[in-house]
């Protein structure tokens, strides 16, 4: 019992320390806190507007797959540009059209103008796009890398309790402040975020990478190239290659969130403010997953495996419970129980990707799992949204559960090789991508092979 409450305190200490000791970090952190709670702002906002002026339930699955299209669209080219211009300009220059096209929000009065409210959201999954491989690709640089000293695990969990953060506070704020004075005030709220955090950004002053000492002189943007150059790599390390096919088949099971405004508003009747309660408890799940799994956040990658199929099955039975709560706020609990193992594994898939990936190809591997997630999830919210016009809603969240279940027993099943056997990685791989774009070899901090 005591080394086990020394143990928390130790990883809270750290948290403290990375924080308080690392400027940059923090600003890099702050940035990210604010800009995710004005999108909830905006997307509780959005999507009451579009239940009210619709009444279908089609449009909580739209609203959401409009932001996740577009992102999978865009995340071959912003990947290649992530690996190839200095990161921190690509985060400015996203923020700065993500604060324009919040304001396009203001415009959408009725069903027949409600196709601005979604051509906005698709242009900021694309500013988004640009944001989170240059982000995530550039956080090893921010904390030194070395998975040893445990600074990139714990700024890998902070960095995804952001989105857990200001979802169960944004999603909530937003639910009561699009119920109290307005929904136009959350869509200005979402464009002043994306201003003050470019500010932050401005003022981080470590290198995020790649600048221009690791593009050789004369070297033109080759995109099928890098492309072809990042699957090279991918393909030479089987633990990427089930990292990147477990966010793929995650997705598919991810529809059921479409439907939670719907569930919020006519099942539970609690109409914006019920909306903002359930995604405010995603929110929570999301914000404490990452602290769950920070035990497994380690050097030895084979941790990954199996915590990521615990995830997968906590997020399918939960959901397959969901239907059947009472109330609004029981169903909330069951929301947060899901999310748990959805902030889990976004974490841990996160950082295992950014520490078997070497520098000069992060930000393309990162941008494919962006890529691969959003895909699946845009088409399972599409699915869902229809099928819940067709079917009942309460059918449809079982199915899901149930594909999620499955695919956690398949993909777990798949990767038992990697639960108890550390492979050695490619090195010889990593370093010919490496001295390609900078000259010098520079293996994936997995390099070693661990026993474990």
């Amino acid at each position: 019992m005591d080394s086990a409450i020394l143990r928390v305190t130790m990883r809270s200490h750290s948290y403290r320390r990375l924080l308080g000791a690392n400027r940059d970090f923090r600003r890099l952190w702050i940035a990210q806190l604010i800009s995710l709670g004005g999108d909830w702002f905006n997307v509780v906002a959005l999507t009451g507007l579009a239940l009210k002026l619709t009444g279908s339930t089609f449009y909580g699955g739209a609203i959401l797959a409009a932001s996740f299209i577009p992102q999978f669209l865009a995340t071959p080219l912003t990947g290649v540009i992530a690996d190839r211009f200095g990161r921190r300009r690509l985060m400015l220059g996203a923020n700065l059209a993500g604060a324009a096209l919040a304001l396009t929000m203001l415009a959408v009065r009725s069903s027949r103008t409600l196709w601005l409210g979604l051509a906005a959201m698709a242009g900021l999954a694309v500013t988004g796009a640009v944001f989170d491989p240059a982000s995530r690709a550039g956080l090893p640089n921010v904390v030194g890398g070395a998975p040893a000293g445990g600074e990139l695990a714990a700024a890998n969990v902070l960095m995804g309790s952001t989105w857990g953060i200001m979802a169960a506070v944004g999603a909530g704020a937003g639910g009561i402040l699009a119920a109290l004075i307005g929904r136009d005030a959350a869509f200005v709220v979402n464009a002043a975020s994306f201003l003050v955090s470019a500010g932050l950004i401005v003022g981080v002053r470590a290198d995020l990478g790649p600048s221009r000492r690791v593009r050789p002189a004369g070297r033109r943007l080759d995109v099928s190239g890098d492309l072809g150059e990042a699957i090279g790599w991918a393909r030479s390390e089987p633990r990427a290659l089930a990292i990147l096919g477990q966010k793929a088949g995650y997705g598919l099971g991810t529809g059921m969130i479409g439907l939670l405004p719907f569930f919020a508003a006519r099942v539970f009747g609690a109409s914006d403010a019920g909306i903002g309660i359930l995604y405010a408890a995603r929110g929570l799940g999301t914000l404490i997953g990452p602290f769950v799994a920070r035990p497994f956040v380690r050097a030895a990658t084979h941790r990954l495996f199996p915590a990521l199929t615990a995830s997968m099955v906590l997020y399918g039975l939960a959901y397959l419970v969901f239907p059947s709560a009472p109330g609004v706020w029981v169903a909330a609990a069951v929301v947060v129980a899901a999310h748990l193992g959805g902030g889990a594994q976004n974490t841990l898939t996160s950082y295992g990707l950014q520490a078997l990936a070497p520098d000069a190809v992060r930000g393309r591997i990162l941008a494919f799992e962006l890529g691969l997630v959003t895909a699946s999830m845009a088409a399972s919210l599409l699915v869902a949204g229809w099928a819940a016009d067709v079917v009942a809603p309460k059918v449809v969240v079982e199915v899901l559960a149930v594909v999620m279940l499955g695919f956690a027993v398949v993909w777990g099943t798949a990767t038992r090789r990697h639960w108890h056997t550390i492979r050695e990685n490619t090195a010889s791989q990593s370093e010919k991508i490496s001295t390609r774009f900078t000259g010098r070899a520079e293996p994936s901090l997995f390099g070693v092979k661990r026993g474990g």
